[in-house]
């Protein structure tokens, strides 16, 4: 058994698959209502839980109990220091990022097989930027004969996606090329396709948007104009909740371990 007890608050997927994790590890895991037995409290994500209740929650934690939790509101993190109680957030480490994109990739994948009449292979495809996930989106779709495009600012980033095996072009040019491609896929959490460009899109084409809030894809205009999008929030923790949860609770005990 290892030295270390974990409080794992919360009852989504993602949190009893954490939870089951460390139970694997060896770590002693129990609930809310052994808080104050807990050295590390592991916490949902995103927090921004009524604050009385948080507080309360806080308050029981044992002196000295280290919090983790994703995407912590500033309410949150204020609770949590009036509580006395460190919170970091394991929603700013770069490995979690990069690993929920695994994730989302597979989600997107599946939005795109479910959602569409046409197989992937053959299909024109065009991402627009060029992060973790668009990265590990365009081998995915490649790997399934898409003939993929990618939208980029950078010629750095347009190199390495040309490396890659996909067509390049830069975002300045989507005005003119929007209407080629069978399938958009945007990773730009700021707005990009807009009405305009939705108005000369053929009646088929079929928008998936990937991006946090607020988005890059103006749905109402396609709704509008009768084109099928979808905008696909928090895939790690729909499409795949046990490996999500695992790579919270790997992330966590990396930060532990660089505390200690």
């Amino acid at each position: 058994m290892q030295e270390k007890s974990f409080a794992v608050i919360g009852e989504d997927g993602r949190q009893r698959a954490a939870a089951d994790y460390l139970k694997q590890l060896g770590y002693r895991v129990v609930g809310a209502e052994k808080i104050s037995a807990a050295d590390i409290i592991l916490l949902p994500m995103p927090l921004s839980a009524d604050r009385a209740q948080l507080a309360a929650l806080l308050r029981a934690a044992k002196p000295g109990a280290v919090a983790y939790a994703g995407k912590v509101s500033d309410e949150a993190a204020a609770v949590a220091k009036a509580a006395g109680v460190e919170l970091d957030d394991y929603l700013q480490r770069e490995e979690l990022a990069v690993m929920n994109a695994i994730p989302t990739c597979e989600g997107a994948v599946e939005i795109l097989l479910r959602e569409r009449q046409a197989a992937l292979w053959n299909s024109r495809v065009l991402i627009t930027g060029f992060g973790r996930i668009a990265k590990l989106l365009c081998q995915r779709l490649t790997g399934f004969g898409a003939l993929v495009t990618v939208a980029a600012r950078r010629p750095r980033d347009r190199a390495l996606a040309s490396a890659l095996g996909c067509r390049t072009q830069t975002i300045d040019a989507l005005r003119e090329t929007v209407r080629g491609f069978d399938v958009i896929v945007n990773t730009v959490p700021a707005p990009l396709i807009d009405r305009e460009m939705i108005g000369t899109m053929g009646h088929d084409t079929f928008l998936l948007d990937l991006a946090s809030a607020p988005g890059g894809i103006d749905l109402a205009a396609a709704g509008t104009a009768g084109i099928k999008a979808v905008w696909a929030l928090s895939l790690p923790a729909k499409c795949a909740p046990v490996t999500a949860g695992r790579f919270v609770a790997d992330t966590v005990l990396q930060m532990m371990e660089e505390r200690d």
